[in-house]
């Protein structure tokens, strides 16, 4: 995919322009309480960027999922309040993101003024990418920059719709998405190594043939695993796994990593429980071992070791998915081992965001790699090669 003009590309004097960003800020809530920031924070460098060159700045977003109606729940005020305290200056909340109120105030911005629209998503027309809803939000503006890389993947009107109405830019981090995102699909360093983890082959069956064609290697582990291992005619216990068009697939795959001389390793042992809990007994089988009544909740230790050796000395990673149900501490300890090696490695590191992202969090390694995607599905959708929406609808360098 060609890489877009960013809003430091030649071309625009940003100088008393209306910028209308979109950025990602679709956080996790509770109480009306913001649990992690990152997608706000991330944001923060293009909105500074563009205050710097003498603009006024409108930021829209979704946040969940409203359904085409005002949820009070789901209002971007929080967003508003945390995205003022990183720039130190007040964010006003407009009461929407259409009509001649909000068109009357964006008309009124002064240089290096910030307000924020409400939550796109009240509007049904939003995600039916109506051209009526979409010049709608482009009443007032100037320019037209997209940050939100996580949604480039919708074809909305807040991602695809203004791009067409406004002259437009990627913003700094869209900008760097997909700088990163194309480098690994076009010019990797070898060995390219893939980790994938995630419950569900058929989820991640293009993925998988992608990486096939690319990788020198691909390591498999979360639920995933199990639906290859039943492939073989392995047994699984009562581990997570799909069923026979599935496994199908996963013979499939495990032919085509031969054909295209890619070794797709599978773990060589098991954490097993006797149930999913935290106080669950554990024991550590062959991959090929799995009791009965035994259920896979992660990788084992020589499994760790061995795809730790792959990610430390490979050129090029990328990791999406975990090793095992990490959010329960007894069952971390793969996708740790995972996260540890990206961290230890030399060579470019990539995760793709979602699950993989939160582990990297949680261990507090984030910034230990080359590059973390805000773009779960956004970085999936890319890595198959697919063609983003949100970023074709920009003018490419």
């Amino acid at each position: 995919m060609a890489a877009p003009l960013s809003i430091d590309a030649p071309g625009i004097d940003w100088r008393g322009a209306r910028v209308l960003v979109r950025s990602d800020l679709n956080v996790p809530l509770e109480g009306g309480r913001i649990t992690d920031d990152a997608r706000i924070a991330a944001s923060v460098p293009t909105i500074r960027e563009l205050l710097k060159r003498g603009a006024a700045v409108a930021v829209c977003s979704h946040l969940g999922r409203p359904k085409g109606t005002p949820v009070p729940e789901l209002s971007l005020a929080p967003c508003a309040t945390r995205l003022g305290q990183y720039l130190t200056r007040r964010v006003e909340l407009l009461p929407d993101c259409v009509g001649p109120e909000v068109r009357a105030r964006v008309e009124g911005l002064r240089r290096g003024e910030v307000v924020m629209l409400e939550n796109l998503r009240f509007h049904a027309e939003e995600e039916r990418n109506d051209p009526g809803f979409a010049a709608g939000l482009a009443a007032g503006f100037t320019h037209y920059v997209n940050d939100a890389f996580g949604a480039a993947h919708r074809a909305h009107a807040s991602t695809e719709g203004v791009a067409h109405l406004l002259p437009s830019r990627a913003g700094l981090l869209m900008a760097r998405e997909v700088e990163v995102l194309s480098g690994l699909l076009e010019q990797p360093r070898h060995p390219f190594v893939a980790v994938l983890g995630g419950s569900k082959v058929s989820d991640k069956l293009p993925l998988i043939q992608t990486l096939l064609e690319r990788c020198d290697r691909v390591l498999i582990g979360g639920a995933m695993c199990f639906t290859f291992l039943r492939a073989l005619g392995d047994p699984v216990g009562k581990s997570l796994h799909e069923g026979p068009e599935a496994q199908a697939m996963a013979r499939d795959l495990m032919e085509q990593a031969v054909r295209l001389n890619c070794t797709l390793q599978l773990p060589l042992d098991i954490l097993v429980a006797d149930r999913f809990a935290a106080d669950a007994r554990l024991e550590v089988v062959a991959s090929d071992g799995i009791p009965g009544d035994g259920i896979g909740v992660d990788i084992g230790p020589r499994s760790s070791a061995t795809y730790r050796e792959a990610i430390v000395g490979a050129g090029t990673v990328f990791w999406n998915g975990p090793m095992g149900a990490f959010e329960i501490p007894p069952f971390a300890d793969g996708t740790r081992a995972v996260a540890e090696a990206m961290a230890a490695s030399r060579g470019v590191t990539v995760a793709g965001g979602g699950d993989s992202g939160a582990a990297l969090a949680q261990f507090g390694l984030a910034d230990r790699l080359t590059h973390v995607s805000t773009g779960g599905g956004a970085s999936l959708e890319m890595m198959e090669g697919r063609v983003l929406p949100g970023v074709a609808a920009l003018p490419a360098a």
